[in-house]
């Protein structure tokens, strides 16, 4: 696998089609999400871009644990279903592997893995490429401090934004969808680049019992008892409990209710509603106490 390059997805994958469903935001968002996906393959190889100037590139922003990259899979996954006959496939980026304390490093790896690899693979056909923390790749220029060596990150940046113009122009059917936790450390120049930026949002109550239901349910495959759990009158506490928890969030919270005593650690079926608002409610203090943003 090229350096830079986690993984590499034959397309469709019903696997990553599974992760579009799970995630809970509004099916307005969803279809306007598809829908830019779709135009990047549609419409821009076949539109000047003096007209209308498509980069390719799609930006998720919201909390960690609201879902941005198992949406991010899930979308190329659906557009693949939706362009029937294109052999698509989805590059999954690891920024982390291209970053150097040597100096200069950084910046060729960056080089070297859009305009060899990224760009072999759109030439060869249709390909989508998920840029996972962006942040780490377009850091803010304006907000570099003179630690950690600055300026091979600031020409790292600018490695990054001279390949997505050359990209832009030569590969019409490659689209990078990124993610970030921290819009604001992003670099406004890439930002610009963007042709949609989407938020996905921490689940608003709603999606808070979906998200606690279909976790108790899968639970209960394996420890039937807990099948009742989302019967109880007080199950609607729990999930009050949940608001203001990101989805992931909600799902570790389930875990640390059976780590309630050794009791229930060592018989899950006999899991509580009790064990469960002391877990979300645990939760919500720790997340408050160490300022994590909604």
């Amino acid at each position: 696998m090229p350096k830079g390059i986690h993984r590499r997805w034959a397309l469709p994958e019903p696997a990553l089609g599974a992760l579009w469903d799970s995630i809970l935001i509004d099916e307005h968002r969803k279809a306007q999400l598809l829908s830019q996906a779709i135009v990047n393959f549609t419409v821009r190889p076949k539109v000047s871009r003096d007209v209308i100037p498509l980069h390719g590139v799609i930006l998720l922003v919201g909390p960690p644990g609201t879902g941005k990259t198992s949406l991010a899979r899930g979308l190329a996954h659906r557009v693949s279903q939706v362009l029937k006959g294109a052999r698509m496939q989805l590059l999954e980026v690891e920024p982390h592997s291209l970053t150097s304390s040597a100096m200069g490093k950084t910046q060729r790896a960056v080089s070297d893995l859009f305009s060899q690899s990224i760009a072999e693979s759109a030439a060869n056909g249709p390909t989508i490429v998920l840029l996972d923390e962006v942040e780490t790749l377009a850091v803010d220029r304006s907000k570099l401090s003179l630690d950690a060596n600055p300026i091979d990150i600031h020409r790292a940046t600018d490695a990054v934004l001279v390949q997505l113009d050359l990209l832009a122009e030569q590969h019409p059917n490659l689209l990078f969808v990124a993610t970030s936790n921290f819009p604001e450390a992003v670099d406004s120049a890439f930002t610009s680049r963007c042709d949609l930026i989407m938020e996905i949002p921490l689940p608003d109550e709603a999606a808070c019992e979906q998200i606690l239901r279909a976790c108790l349910s899968g639970l209960a495959i394996t420890f039937p008892d807990v099948a009742g759990l989302t019967r109880d009158a007080d199950f609607a506490d729990c999930v009050s409990a949940c608001v203001g928890l990101d989805g992931r969030a909600i799902r570790k919270m389930v875990a640390n209710a059976l780590a309630a005593d050794p009791q229930t650690a060592i018989n899950p079926n006999s899991l509580s509603i009790g064990n469960l608002l002391s877990a979300a409610r645990y939760a919500k203090e720790q997340r408050t106490k160490t300022k994590v943003k909604p």
